[in-house]
This record gives structure tokens, C-alpha cells and sequence, in this order.
């Protein structure tokens, strides 16, 4: 079976760094790339940073400068280190593996974790 679990959240002051992880488990062939979306209470989810599989990255304009994102091919697992938090930054963080390819079975476009809550406190 297969699961995505992301671990690291938690409560930080405002100018405070956070680092969450991400793995994917279970008879995976393939991940096209790894991603981080987040969600508050007031928005839509969106997409704080991509990685693909040869490395090339990208991130919402919000946290340029700011996160950074990587991931290991070979063992599934991506984090992203957050600096500069800000109260704003507050959410839920969710890892997503993008392009993920069963061993055998389908493709999902997207598989989500459960989410890992972070709270940056003024």
C-alpha cells in the first residue's frame, strides 16, 4: 500500500526555521516530482515548491528566498527547510508526490499525506 507521511511541524516564533519531511512508501516504480502545498483555514490549498526528478525546483513567489526544497530519488523522500517563518506562513503542510507510478498498477497525477500543522507565532 501506498502512503506519503510528512513529519516536522510544529510551533515557532516569527523569524524562526522549521525543516519537515516527506516520505513515500510502498511498491512505488517512479516519482515525477515532489511538492509541498499548504492550506489555511482562510484560502484555497496551494503549491509552496516543486522538485523534479533531475532536481529543477520551483516556488511560489511568497517563500522565494525563503524555503527551500529537496528530495532522494532513490529512497523517496523530499523535506523543505523553511527560514524567515512568518505568521503568514502559518497552515498545514502537505507533501505530494506528483506522477507517482505503482509497481505494476496505475498512475496517480497526485498522492497526498495527511498533512503536518505549522504555527508561527508573532
Amino acid at each position: 500500500q501506498v502512503q506519503v507521511v510528512e513529519s516536522g511541524g510544529g510551533l515557532v516564533q516569527s523569524g524562526g526555521s522549521l525543516r519537515l519531511s516527506c516520505a513515500a512508501t510502498g511498491p512505488i516504480s517512479s516519482i515525477s516530482a515532489m511538492a509541498w502545498d499548504r492550506e489555511t483555514p482562510e484560502g484555497p490549498r496551494e503549491e509552496v515548491a516543486r522538485i523534479t526528478s533531475d532536481g529543477f525546483t520551483t516556488y511560489a513567489d511568497f517563500v522565494k528566498g525563503r524555503f527551500t526544497i529537496g528530495r532522494d530519488n532513490a529512497k523517496n523522500t523530499a523535506f523543505l527547510q523553511m527560514d524567515s517563518l512568518e505568521p503568514e506562513d502559518t497552515a498545514v503542510y502537505y507533501c505530494k508526490a506528483v506522477g507517482l507510478q505503482v509497481i505494476d498498477g496505475i498512475l496517480f497525477n497526485g498522492y497526498w499525506g495527511q498533512g503536518t500543522q505549522v504555527t508561527v507565532s508573532s
